[in-house]
């Protein structure tokens, strides 16, 4: 894509989102529009674990602390159909020391340390309050009020942590209908976790426009194989992945049809309606992908 049509096509907010990927190196911005590739560079330098986002704010876990910076005009596009664009991004720490997994619930900002500690930071505030000081499991994953871990999912209840069953979770997701991705399969929530597909299932995503209760769209992956589900319809497998060497950590949804997801070796993968294009972002040991969401629908 030269310049010029470039600028067209990302001057355009209605069209194009801004793409936060974690890697060992720092925090990678990138910027899409359907299946296109804009520009990118790194925008944070540090060991980045985990990566979350909301409309209004972006946070990165890192060996050092937990980051975070808002988005400008997350707080005026909260209501509007238009998504929050970034600038010339601060990440500022927040004094919850080393993580190894952040997560948003609404608008407040949870985040688990490598001691196990699991806290979290109210929207208007700047303290962090504990909920489990030694949570004796490797916390694999946060989304919403569910924190994924080797032993099983967790649910923030009444300041604390309950279990909420299940064992070796990989990967969560709490849009529209909560989903689990775990070593004997994929499940989502109903009356109990009820499987939809068999095998280990390592990544998982749902657009976060699904409304409560039912799924837009969805995907997960499993070994090398990325599975879609859209609304009302089953899992099927897609065949036209064009890497299967390197393993896909993260998933992300877009404006239509654009779904993106990021490679272990840092490869960028985009699909609109169409097949999907990869580009090299130059960054290894990815380990997750956050796109300020779109309204949520009721």
């Amino acid at each position: 894509m030269d310049s010029i049509e470039e600028k067209r096509v990302f001057g355009d907010r209605q069209g194009a989102l801004t793409a936060y990927v974690a890697s060992a190196v720092g925090v990678v911005r990138v910027r899409v529009a359907g299946d296109s590739v804009g520009e990118f560079g790194l925008c944070e330098r540090c060991t980045a674990r985990d990566v979350a986002a909301t409309r209004g704010s972006v946070a990165i876990a890192t060996d050092e602390d937990v980051r975070a910076f808002g988005l400008e005009d997350g707080a005026e596009a909260e209501e509007s159909d238009t998504a929050p664009v970034a600038g010339d991004e601060t990440f500022v720490e927040t004094a919850f020391g080393p993580a190894v997994a952040v997560g948003y619930d609404g608008g407040d900002l949870l985040a688990a340390g490598p001691d196990g500690r699991i806290a979290r930071r109210t929207a208007d505030g700047d303290e962090w309050t504990t909920l489990e000081s030694d949570l004796d499991a490797t916390v694999r994953a946060i989304d919403g009020d569910l924190i994924g871990t080797a032993d099983g999912i967790y649910r923030v209840h009444d300041g604390g942590l309950d279990h909420a069953g299940l064992t070796d979770v990989r990967d969560i997701s709490v849009a529209g209908v909560p989903l689990a991705a775990t070593a004997d399969g994929l499940y989502k929530l109903g009356n109990g976790w009820m499987e939809v597909l068999t095998g280990t299932v390592e990544t998982v995503a749902a657009d976060p426009r699904s409304g409560r209760g039912r799924l837009e769209r969805a995907a997960a992956v499993s070994d090398e194989t990325i599975y879609e589900y859209a609304a009302g319809g089953e899992w099927t497998a897609r065949e036209d992945l064009p890497t299967r060497s390197d393993r896909i950590v993260a998933i992300g949804f877009g404006h239509g049809e654009a779904v993106y997801a990021v490679t272990e070796r840092g490869t960028f993968l985009s699909a609109d309606d169409g097949g999907w294009r990869a580009r090299t972002l130059g960054v290894t040991d990815v380990s997750g992908i956050a796109i300020p969401a779109m309204v949520v629908r009721a």
